[in-house]
């Protein structure tokens, strides 16, 4: 029941997301973050990060890295959907585990790194990635994994329960009325 409702939601929500404004927006947004973030780390911050000190630049090193590895991991998950949207690929293979989009690892809090060496322009990319991450990680949950496990607990098995007493006519007042009197 739980994969069916789980497509079900799929398919009302993927087409609404994908097809609309919201969508395009995080797109091009995403995508010029990528841009910028490439041509800053390819240019200007190559040339600031070998006149960093130790401490800032191993931290710069580390972070760049992890700063482009999440940028890539957002930017197939949008180019995933805009596939999913145009009938590249199928709703049913975009529901793989392999797409989920999640965080794992502790976010890169750069409003602590400010002051400590590391440039603003720097610090400015690693913050926007990082909205823009969790962004997609809320997107992704919202749209594949709403009824699945991440969604079973104590709270949604009540509603569930009341669901089907409902379904059953327990809520039903002429049922309740009809039994009183």
């Amino acid at each position: 029941m739980a994969a069916v409702s789980s497509q079900k939601m799929l398919d009302e929500m993927q087409p609404d997301f994908t097809s609309g404004r919201v969508f395009d927006k995080v797109f091009a947004e995403g995508m010029a973050l990528v841009e910028r973030t490439a041509s800053y780390l390819d240019g200007p911050g190559r040339e600031m990060s070998r006149k960093l000190p130790r401490e800032a630049g191993l931290t710069y090193a580390a972070w760049s890295m992890e700063l482009t590895a999440r940028l890539m991991q957002a930017a197939s998950w949008l180019v995933m959907q805009r596939a999913v949207r145009d009938g590249d690929m199928s709703r049913e293979d975009a529901l793989s585990p392999k797409y989920r989009l999640r965080r794992e690892a502790p976010a890169l809090e750069a409003s602590e790194q400010r002051g400590l060496g590391l440039p603003d322009a720097f610090l400015d990319l690693v913050e926007n990635s990082e909205a823009l991450y969790n962004r997609i990680c809320r997107l992704d949950e919202a749209i594949y994994q709403s009824g699945t496990e991440a969604h079973e607990g104590p709270v949604n098995r009540q509603i569930e329960a009341l669901k089907a007493a409902a379904q059953q006519g327990a809520f039903d007042p002429m049922k309740i009325w009809s039994g009183t009197r």
